[in-house]
């Protein structure tokens, strides 16, 4: 049960990088150095959800 609580927290922050990626995107004078930044987290996020669901360490 800890493994999908743990899950579910990092969906949370990926859901959370997504959101601050949209308000930046529209923002008028977006900062893409800020944006691709808040993208790389996420996407490290994603990551290892991936690899907590397969039980694959780092």
């Amino acid at each position: 049960m800890a493994l999908d609580a743990h899950l579910d927290e990092l969906a949370e922050k990926h859901r959370a990088l997504d959101r601050k990626i949209d308000e930046e995107q529209g923002r008028p004078t977006a900062d893409a150095f800020k944006i691709a930044e808040l993208k790389r987290r996420k996407l490290h996020l994603k990551d290892e959800m991936e690899r907590l669901r397969h039980g694959v360490s780092h």
